[in-house]
This record gives structure tokens, C-alpha cells and sequence, in this order.
């Protein structure tokens, strides 16, 4: 009988196990951009503390979110965690630290203390149970008033979803795309996270969130010939319409963003 996954700590009390570590370079840029937009009241000042973990076989999704974040602020400090010992090493290669460093160490975050926590592709081999323990643990790590990031993304980026959370629990859901690499919203689906991934299922609310972006997506059909951004952007008007509770405005749809409050989705 196969091995189920579990938070054990290892001989460096490192919690986890290790992903498969695929990554891809720019696979994170949207989620990069959205922190850099919700949170910029966390990193605009000082030297805030982001926290990168299970940056997989390359650290170049790390590289690219201190680059990104030191943008906004150039005294942002990015450490990026692993629980494999090669990977560990290969982040070193790339560390400037105390801007950009690398460190083994699983969702206690080696004793790091975060203003924000960026966790992307690391808990779907887990039982959604287990997921919930493992927020828990890395939301116990966070500074005050920090913030854990949790999703998944597909191999190049292009469709993606993510969960904002607090200490007080998750607070949204973010949906992430490119609209011409979809044939309907509900594509998405498969990319939620582990929260929710197993709940998109009639009765749930999930589900009826993606069904109703759905059928607006077919509404606004008379809007392909204008691009699929366009057609993307009057779906989410159209399901603001509705009566559904969409946080953000016109600019961050034409990205092709989409972010609710929890309460909409939460099983």
C-alpha cells in the first residue's frame, strides 16, 4: 500500500516532503504581480521579510520574485526554502544575500518570520485534511499581520488560482488566466487548490461560482471578436452584475484576474 504523505519532521525538523520540483521560468509572474498590487502596504517599507517555499528543482521562480518585489521596494528580503538538499544548493548559486537567499526548510519555515508567504504548488500531494494542517502551521510562523499565499498554476503559468490567508483563516480566492488559452472560465478548475479542488461539485460553492462565470462566458460571446480578453473582462462584469461579491475593478479583469471573498467558495 503506498505511503501516505504526512507532516513529519525530518532530521532538521523541516515539515514536509518534497514536490516533484518542476518549475518552469515565468511560471509564477501572475501571482507575482497580484502580491505586488494586494500587499504593497506589507513590503512598501523598510526590510520586509517574503518567504518563497518549495521553490522546486530551480530557484529562478524565487530570482524572479525578489526581482519583482524590489521594484516596489529595494529593501525587500526574499528567502527561499526547500526540503531537498540539491536544490538547497542550487538556490546558493543564485543567493545576494541578505536580499536573496536560499535555506532548507518545509512549512515551519525554518524559523523565519514573514510578512508574506508565497506557497505555490506544494500541498496537492496531500490529503486536503493535511492541507489544512499545513496552513495552520505556516500561518502560525507569519509575523503579525502577515499573509500566506497558497495555489497552484499549471506548468507555464497560464492558468492559475490562489488562496489569500491571514491569521484569523483564508480570506480570498483569486482566479488567474490567459483568456485565449481558455475554452470556458470552468477550465480553471483543475487548478484550484486543495481546499476546494475536490468540492467543485453540484451543491457546492464553488461549483456554482464556476457555473455562473460560465454562463456568463457565454453571454458574452458577441464579445470574441474583440479578443478573449474582452470577452474575458465582460464575463466578470457580468457576473458582478449578478450579484456576485467581485473584490476587484476593470484593470485587474483585463490582466485576467478575478478575486471573491472566501465565504463565496468555502465548503
Amino acid at each position: 500500500m503506498a505511503r501516505t504523505p504526512r507532516l513529519a519532521a525530518g532530521r532538521a525538523r523541516a515539515l514536509g516532503l518534497p514536490t516533484r520540483g518542476t518549475t518552469n521560468p515565468n511560471r509564477l509572474r501572475r501571482v507575482d504581480r497580484w502580491l505586488a498590487h494586494a500587499h504593497r502596504d506589507l513590503l512598501a517599507d523598510g526590510e520586509p521579510l517574503v518567504v518563497d517555499l518549495g521553490y522546486g528543482s530551480s530557484p529562478v521562480t524565487t530570482v524572479e520574485l525578489a526581482t519583482r518585489l524590489r521594484a516596489l521596494n529595494p529593501g525587500v528580503r526574499v528567502l527561499g526554502l526547500e526540503l531537498d538538499a540539491d536544490r538547497v544548493a542550487a538556490g546558493k548559486a543564485a543567493a545576494d544575500p541578505p536580499r536573496l537567499d536560499f535555506r532548507r526548510g518545509g512549512f515551519e519555515l525554518a524559523g523565519a518570520r514573514p510578512v508574506l508567504l508565497r506557497a505555490f504548488n506544494v500541498l496537492r500531494q496531500y490529503a486536503e485534511e493535511q492541507a489544512a494542517e499545513a496552513w495552520g502551521t505556516m500561518l502560525s510562523r507569519l509575523a503579525p499581520g502577515g499573509v500566506l499565499v497558497e495555489g497552484t498554476c499549471d506548468e507555464i503559468g497560464r492558468r492559475c488560482c490562489w488562496v489569500s490567508l491571514t491569521a484569523e483563516g483564508p480570506r480570498t480566492l483569486t482566479l488567474s488566466c490567459l483568456p485565449a488559452d481558455l475554452e470556458s472560465p470552468g477550465d480553471l478548475a483543475e487548478r484550484l487548490p486543495k481546499a476546494l479542488i475536490h468540492h467543485n461539485v453540484p451543491g457546492e460553492r464553488v461549483h456554482a461560482l464556476l457555473a455562473e462565470l460560465d454562463a456568463c462566458w457565454a453571454t458574452a460571446a458577441p464579445y470574441a471578436p474583440y479578443g478573449p480578453r474582452a470577452r474575458w473582462v465582460e464575463s466578470v462584469r457580468l457576473l458582478a452584475a449578478r450579484g456576485w461579491p467581485v473584490l476587484d475593478d476593470r484593470g485587474r479583469w483585463r490582466l485576467g484576474e478575478m478575486t471573491v471573498p472566501w465565504d463565496v467558495v468555502s465548503p
